[in-house]
């Protein structure tokens, strides 16, 4: 048996406060690319489950994308990575740290084709899924469209978008308004939907 352990060590100046708690109503969310790369491409290679097209892991080090971000604004109230639990767990997390509600718009959330049809021939749901080179940013609105033309100017955020808004009612909720036109709640990740893969 091997074991890898690994320590991060940083230096977050006095001025700048990020965290999930600092949430606000009206707030900005913003992924940096498509969800569910990394879990479905690990879990492909582990069962033996071949695709048409080759699906690679998205892991990557995000300092450089958060560097930028933050130089070019520093509002930014807080990231999220949304590894195990997916999205729907890091966003669940924020909810309930900051007392607020989340509203999700599933049209926007960026997806690959082939990870959209890899969930619905395993009977995933994509935002329970893994990710490990991506982040999910809240962002007071006013810096939303000037956050998100930051990202798309670097290699890891190309493909970010703008998924949803913090909300006032249903505190503690994250709520997706679907493709078809209707609402359901998204939830925390009960157990597991994938063996653990990191």
């Amino acid at each position: 048996q091997v074991f890898i352990t690994t320590s991060g060590i940083g230096i977050v100046p006095p001025d700048r406060q990020l965290s999930i708690q600092n949430a606000r109503p009206g707030d900005k969310l913003i992924v940096s690319g498509a969800i569910g790369d990394h879990g479905i491409a690990i879990m492909s290679v582990r069962e033996g489950i071949e695709f048409e097209t080759i699906l690679e892991s998205d892991s990557a080090s995000l300092h450089d994308l958060t560097r930028v971000m933050l130089e070019r604004c520093p509002e930014i109230r807080c990231m999220r990575d949304p590894t195990r639990g997916g999205l729907s767990s890091a966003l669940n997390e924020l909810a309930e740290a900051a007392n607020v509600g989340i509203r999700l718009d599933e049209s926007a959330i960026p997806l690959r084709a082939e990870v959209r049809a890899a969930c619905e021939m395993l009977g995933l749901d994509p935002l329970y899924v893994a990710n490990e080179g991506k982040l999910v940013a809240v962002v007071p609105s006013q810096h939303a469209d000037k956050v998100l033309d930051t990202m798309r100017q670097h290699p890891l955020g190309q493909h970010a978008a703008i998924i949803g808004e913090v909300v006032a009612d249903h505190p503690r909720l994250v709520v997706m308004r679907t493709v078809v036109g209707g609402e359901r709640v998204v939830t925390m990740l009960a157990g597991e939907q994938l063996p653990r893969i990191c």
